[in-house]
């Protein structure tokens, strides 16, 4: 594919700004409306906020790195952007989708590329009732949280929690829990993708809870419902020689 009309995004520090009036400078700058391609410049944070801001426009996502992981992102380089373009490979995601029910009815939607995470709000630990594809899995997991996250996702806060790390295309989701008090020897669970999982919490006025979808917050919630959202995709495109599927498989050796 050619990618004739590319629309540059930026996020606000100084470095990726510079970056950005460099690359319009050479290439140009079409409307992200009206673009075959965007390219963002910053870290895997702006890259995250960006996949959100451009889910439902159907046009791919190529990241260079001005921030600091950049695990999302491409090197950074001036230089034959246009041949790059052309030849990376992408890789498509499907994001999470959550339904939030608060204490007192009321609902949210919001969808997460990374993870969902139910997190206590208070120091009492939350009590979290499991159920997967309407069979209840775990009747009472006592906590600070616990997350269901995607194969891209499964290297960030999943990770952190000792989550394991899926392959891109493994078409799983990882359910894991973080800082578990009882049942102690309880470390999560690989789930088929297709897997529809929901979290309702215990004693919820006693112990309330947060729900996170990405950058999306709704509190004092009671029931959290989570599906993997088919019908929307967001494809992000990487340089061969640096694929992400090589990059999250390189996660897996790195001490």
């Amino acid at each position: 594919m050619k990618f004739r009309k590319i629309a540059f995004v930026a996020a606000e520090h100084s470095e990726a700004q510079n970056g950005l009036k460099n690359l319009v400078h050479k290439y140009g700058q079409v409307e992200i409306e009206k673009a075959d391609v965007i390219v963002a410049l910053g870290g895997d944070g702006f890259m995250l906020s960006t996949m959100h801001q451009c889910a439902k426009l159907g046009v791919p996502l190529y990241g260079m790195n001005k921030g600091t992981v950049g695990f999302l992102m491409n090197d950074y380089n001036e230089i034959d952007l246009t041949d790059r373009l052309v030849n990376a490979e992408p890789a498509n995601f499907h994001p999470l989708r959550m339904l939030a029910i608060r204490a007192d009815g009321t609902t949210e939607e919001a969808i997460a590329f990374n993870e969902v995470s139910v997190l206590r709000e208070t120091r009492q630990a939350a009590k979290i009732q499991i159920s997967v594809d309407g069979r209840v899995r775990l009747k009472e997991l006592i906590c600070d949280g616990v997350m269901v996250a995607t194969a891209a996702g499964s290297t960030a806060y999943n990770l952190s929690a000792h989550g394991p790390i899926l392959p891109i295309d493994s078409r799983l989701l990882a359910l894991t829990p973080i800082s578990v008090f009882r049942p102690r020897r309880w470390r999560g669970a690989l789930l088929p993708h297709k897997a529809e999982v929901r979290l309702q919490m215990i004693e919820a006025d006693k112990r309330p809870t947060s729900a996170v979808a990405d950058h999306t917050e709704v509190r004092n919630v009671v029931d959290v419902r989570i599906h993997e959202d088919r019908k929307m995709n967001m494809a992000c495109l990487f340089d061969p020689e640096h694929s992400l599927e090589e990059r999250i498989l390189l996660e897996q050796f790195i001490g």
